[in-house]
């Protein structure tokens, strides 16, 4: 993997990229306060369209088709649930269909912005409206129908219909309100004063948008209509997506949130400099920070928050000076000072963890089975290549859950990668050695058709005991490499449902390393850090997350599109339609090509068709089953539905009905994990909460190990 990206590193700095020396077309917005595109916008965009055009595996041309995808992209990513735009905006707006993509080439956003600019006149506009009709009279008892997904509805013809869907959204809100409390006088007044903050709020935080906020919403127009899964990334998001890859970040080890324009704790991290010198709590507010022992206190109050939190973080060992309010304090309230010394910051909760379940199989003997759930494929680079010894990673994690395991003489191993979505290529890999000897896990062809075999060269293995993988809808990529490998060695049996489909490979590439010297030179005025915009240590230029390979088994076939199928297979509650590869209008195809050599380990389909049998007779008396058949069969009712009723008494008996068979359900759950433990004895903590398919997942696995024995 590391020779492809040389390969691919190198052929981008050969990649002739032409100087920004278009001339725009003229300014459309000459309104105070409208958003324009700064030099370095224009730089980057055109730049990027290079990258698309000359190293990207599609190698995709912005002809006018592609413009279009472009111009469909932007007016969705705006206004999806077409509840702020007029049609006669979108008339006016027809006319950069097919010229969006020229304009990205030679970076004019002008058009882009224009757009952008009139949806967020239309915005403010909605909301200032509804602020107005807070106090208007609303008749509760009126039988009207409030329309809350617009999707599939044209856009607003006139300033009446707006006005009329928006009179509606403010009545369903008070509604709601009314139904969570009651509807005498001083409770209205409040539930009023609610609404009316609720609406202020984002009035104020729409006010504080700026270009560069703008720049990455037209950005993702753009890569979207590419490759799903290609994203340009600002400075602040570039820092924050290479944050979660390595679960590690450098601060104080508080996660913030704004509100009422102050920013407030709310959650401190384990382990973090927070936690260990107690020097904050939940809800205090940061109202001033400093840089070091003896700099000077900058007001924070009215910031964004990606600033204010650009000035809190900081590299390890740096100082910062916090000026906080404490939790229940007026703002009026005379500040402490905290000071604190920033370290490394580990994520736990998103990092790989252990369980031991006790299930009574069949047979009536007790099997002890381990579960590692693993929320993503995590490695901090960073540290990698720094060559630190004890840097962060998933297979480092889970070896030592592996032996931990071990010790405790669990009878079978289950790997739960629901909902990961992917992460490392080089983690899955890697992971996918703990339980195989020696041997290829995936293949990769890059944008030149030149095919590598990615292999474990580790001999020996973690656990070599039954193992079982459950995988849903949205186990992506790094996960699909893992589940398909185990799957294709006849190592363990996967249980679930079809995985998402994400047969791809992206690379993240620092735009300074794309963006010419001469260009990078008259932009460096532009980059610089004096707002806090850009935090310390982020890629000034921001970063592309490009597709540069896609992977395949080692049977050759592409996980693009199809996934990995289980070998016992659940009902899902997400559709193919709606979610996954498949429903990616811009998505690569599925193909396939040679299989590499390699040894299986077994031959599981023997022992997988008795297991099927097993798990269909125990689903057939499964009144839990019957339970997840009726969530699927709601959840496609509900995706359907599009209104709400603004009646009163209706909504009220709607919802009191709701609630009744919610309850009876529960009590129902409740019963049966007490008294009908499901799978065959599978036991259950009542505070926990039913997990079916963990459950029957881990039945399955007791029927596997007694049947391998």
């Amino acid at each position: 993997m590391e020779n492809m990206l040389k390969k691919v590193f190198f052929a981008l700095f050969v990649v002739a990229i032409a100087a920004c020396g278009s001339t725009p077309r003229v300014n459309l917005d000459t309104e105070a306060g409208a958003l324009q595109p700064t030099p370095q916008h224009a730089v980057i965009a055109k730049d990027v369209v290079g990258l698309f055009e000359s190293v990207s595996y599609k190698k995709v041309p912005l002809n006018d088709s592609i413009s279009s995808i472009i111009f469909d992209n932007l007016i969705e990513s705006m206004d999806m649930g077409k509840n702020y735009l007029m049609q006669s905006d979108i008339d006016d707006f027809e006319q950069y269909r097919k010229t969006l993509g020229e304009d990205f080439r030679e970076g004019d956003l002008t058009a882009a912005y224009h757009m952008f600019n009139v949806y967020m006149k239309r915005y403010l506009g909605r909301l200032e409206y509804a602020l107005t009709q807070i106090d208007a009279p609303h008749d509760f008892s009126l039988d009207e129908t409030y329309v809350y997904n617009r999707e599939k509805e044209g856009w607003f013809a006139s300033e009446t219909e707006a006005n009329d869907q928006w009179r509606k959204r403010v009545k369903y809100d008070l509604l709601n309100l009314r139904l969570s409390g009651n509807s005498s006088d001083s409770a209205t007044v409040k539930q009023k004063e609610t609404l009316r903050n609720r609406y202020k709020n984002l009035i104020s935080m729409a006010k504080k948008t700026d270009n560069n906020e703008a720049f990455q919403v037209i950005m993702a127009a753009l890569t979207n209509a590419i490759d799903p899964h290609t994203s340009y990334f600002n400075p602040y998001f570039a820092q924050r997506f290479n944050e979660e890859m390595a679960n590690t970040f450098e601060g104080i080890g508080a996660r913030l949130m704004m509100e009422n324009e102050v920013v407030k704790v709310a959650e401190i991290i384990v382990g973090g400099p927070v936690y260990r010198e107690k020097a904050l709590n939940i809800d205090d507010r940061i109202v001033g920070v400093a840089q070091g022992k003896d700099g000077e206190f900058e007001d924070i109050i009215g910031w964004k928050l990606d600033h204010a939190v650009a000035k809190i973080k900081g590299p390890k060992g740096t100082v910062v000076r916090l000026k906080v309010i404490p939790a229940g304090q007026e703002l009026s309230a005379e500040p402490k000072i905290v000071s604190l010394t920033r370290d490394k910051v580990v994520i736990e909760e998103e990092s790989a963890k252990r369980e031991i379940k006790e299930v009574v199989g069949e047979d009536g003997k007790t099997y002890r089975i381990g579960i590692i759930s693993l929320p993503k494929f995590y490695i901090d680079f960073e540290a990698y290549r720094r060559n630190d010894p004890d840097y962060k990673s998933t297979t480092r994690d889970v070896r030592l859950l592996l032996d931990t395991l071990k010790q405790e003489k669990v009878d079978a191993v289950v790997m739960d990668l629901r909902f990961n979505g992917g992460g490392s290529l080089q983690e899955s890999i890697e992971l996918t050695g703990l339980f195989i000897d020696k041997g290829p896990v995936v293949q990769v062809r890059d944008t030149r058709n030149q095919i590598e075999v990615n292999s474990d060269q580790e001999s020996g293995v973690a656990w070599d005991g039954p193992l079982g993988v459950i995988i849903n809808r949205f186990s992506a990529s790094a996960s699909e490499i893992f589940a398909g490998a185990i799957q294709d060695y006849g190592r363990g049996i996967i249980l679930g449902s079809q995985s998402y489909g994400k047969g791809t490979v992206q690379s993240a590439i620092d735009m300074s390393r794309v963006i010419s010297p001469t260009d990078r030179l008259l932009l460096k005025a532009q980059s610089a850090n004096k707002d806090g915009a850009i935090p310390v240590g982020a890629p000034q230029f921001g970063q592309i997350n490009i597709t540069l390979a896609k992977f395949y088994r080692i049977t050759g076939s592409s996980t693009q599109h199809k996934g990995v199928e289980p070998d016992i297979v659940f009902p899902s509650l997400y559709s193919a339609e709606k979610y996954g590869e498949s429903s990616e209008p811009s998505a690569l195809p599925w193909d396939q090509i040679n299989a590499t050599d390699f040894a299986p380990v077994a031959d599981l389909k023997p022992i997988i068709s008795q297991l099927a049998k097993k798990h269909e007779a125990r689903m057939d008396k499964s009144s839990a089953y019957k339970f997840l058949l009726e969530d699927i069969e709601q959840a496609q009712k509900q995706e359907s539905e599009t209104a709400v009723t603004l009646q009163e008494d209706k909504l009220k008996k709607e919802r009191e009905e709701s609630r009744r068979k919610s309850k009876s359900r529960t009590e129902a759950l409740e019963e049966m994990r007490i008294n009908l433990p499901l799978g065959g004895g599978a036991a259950t903590n009542v505070d926990e909460g039913l997990d079916f398919i963990q459950e029957e997942s881990l039945a399955v696995m007791a029927d596997y190990v007694s049947l391998a024995r």
